[in-house]
């Protein structure tokens, strides 16, 4: 059999450690490899409720005889495991008459630990249900899961609908429909256990035994931890994926891209561990018997490290643009249903400043289409409603600059302007009135005081 004829036989129990992992088989991870007990894989399943555990004898030899099936129902019955037991030996070559014949003797007798045997037959029927190469013993990625785009019980557009209704004097019911493109990520949740001892002549000085989840961008190249909100998004949310399939999303988005996953899920399953043994590795310091302080830098092997589960998945990445009048305004976001983590939003940033975010208040201007901050917005004088200080025409009246839609509208105002009466005309500029006032009554109040007459 031309599979994974070149690995050594601890790769080809890596090899394996992952086809059963992709199987759906639960807590996979290598036994110790201080000495051959029989036992190179344990792992757990669920049938009918029941937890049962599994011990793998691995053989990447062309034939595998009935000795090694004894072998590995002695190891089974030692091994610790509160609940009922089963064997199982994998091998790329074949099995021996006497140890097929050994292996169907245990089940009809209702044996307790019962063994059952994978040939390099049925290595070639698992590859093709999973992904795996026969010829590098590297598992693809076969990923038919995406998260929702968008709300089920909403519309495409809700998101960015739900993201104009706190700018002020603008009405939800104008806003045209947006382009919508949808851009499908390959990402991969992994979840691993590290547990490592380290000892010295003084005892235990350090211990790890901790579970870690991460997500990681799975594009071409490094894979990429996302930060802890999309992390969160996507673990949240993986309960409740969808199949993925272009045609059911063509009659809601305008554009669909699929980006492809770069790496084999081996090669992701390679990353985790060498980052989780980096990020595990540190420097202790401890007291030896001689009452002298020594350091130790623990740094956990490639066999602490269990890689439980890897779970691709597609992350949409929704990009919405909306036009209104001279702007155009993008809202970008990872999306899982109604559930969201926002990447880009110039809904809230006003079009003439650095201001944005949801922490101020913003104003369109109907004039232009802008959307504008506090500092940016004024009322037009003839109407009395917002318009912005990009597009606005500007005139000074009783020393105060106001602000208006366009010449016509200046032009209008010049003329009722100049019909105006004088304290009509000073009223333009209620503050300087306002102060004007203040200051004549001051200067009445001074003449009076001067005058002996208060």
């Amino acid at each position: 059999m031309p599979v994974l004829d070149e690995l050594s036989g601890f790769e080809f129990e890596d090899v394996m450690e992952d086809v059963f992992r992709k199987l759906g088989y639960e807590n996979v991870r290598q036994a110790e490899r201080t000495a051959d007990e029989g036992r190179d894989i344990l792992m757990e399943e669920v049938v009918d409720g029941t937890r049962r555990g599994i011990v793998v004898e691995c053989k990447h030899t062309g034939t595998v005889g009935r000795p090694v099936v004894q072998k590995l129902h002695s190891a089974i019955a030692t091994f610790e495991f509160d609940g009922p037991k089963r064997g199982m030996v994998v091998t790329t070559g074949r099995f021996t008459n006497p140890a097929i014949e050994y292996a169907q003797r245990l089940q009809q007798n209702d044996d307790p630990f019962p063994i059952e045997l994978l040939d390099g037959t049925d290595l070639r029927e698992i590859a093709d249900e999973i992904g795996l190469d026969l010829y590098n013993g590297r598992i693809e990625i076969l990923c038919e899961e995406t998260l929702r785009p968008f709300d089920p019980a909403g519309s495409v557009d809700a998101q960015v609908r739900e993201a104009f209704r706190d700018i002020d004097n603008f009405d939800e019911r104008d806003l045209p429909e947006p382009f919508s493109q949808a851009d499908f990520e390959p990402v991969v949740l992994i979840t691993a256990r590290t547990n490592a001892v380290f000892e010295t002549s003084v005892g235990v000085v350090h211990r790890i035994n901790e579970l870690n989840q991460f997500v990681a961008h799975a594009e071409h190249g490094q894979p990429d931890v996302l930060d802890d909100r999309v992390a969160s998004l996507v673990a949240d949310n993986l309960h409740s994926t969808i199949e993925f399939d272009e045609d059911r999303f063509a009659d809601d988005v305008d554009e669909i891209s699929v980006k492809r996953f770069g790496q084999t899920e081996t090669e992701y399953k390679e990353w985790a561990v060498d980052r989780l043994q980096e990020y595990h590795t540190t420097t202790v310091r401890y007291t030896g018997d001689n009452n002298v302080t020594y350091t130790k830098t623990c740094e956990p092997n490639l066999s602490d490290i269990s890689v439980q589960s890897i779970e691709p998945v597609y992350l949409p990445d929704i990009r919405q643009t909306t036009q209104l009048q001279d702007y155009t305004y993008p809202y970008e976001y990872y999306a899982a249903g109604p559930s969201r983590v926002t990447l880009e939003d110039d809904i809230h940033r006003c079009v003439h400043c650095e201001t944005s975010g949801t922490g101020h208040e913003y104003t369109y201007c109907e004039n232009c289409g802008s959307i504008n901050c506090s500092s940016h917005i004024k009322t037009e004088r003839l109407e009395g409603t917002p318009v912005c200080t990009g597009c606005a025409v500007t005139e000074r009246f009783a020393l105060k600059t106001k602000y208006f839609y366009d010449e016509g509208n200046l032009e209008s105002f010049r003329e009722e302007y100049e019909q105006m009466a004088f304290h009509e005309k000073a009223m333009e500029n209620k503050p300087l009135m306002g102060g004007s006032v203040l200051v004549a009554l001051l200067l009445i109040f001074g003449a009076l005081i001067a005058f002996g007459i208060v």
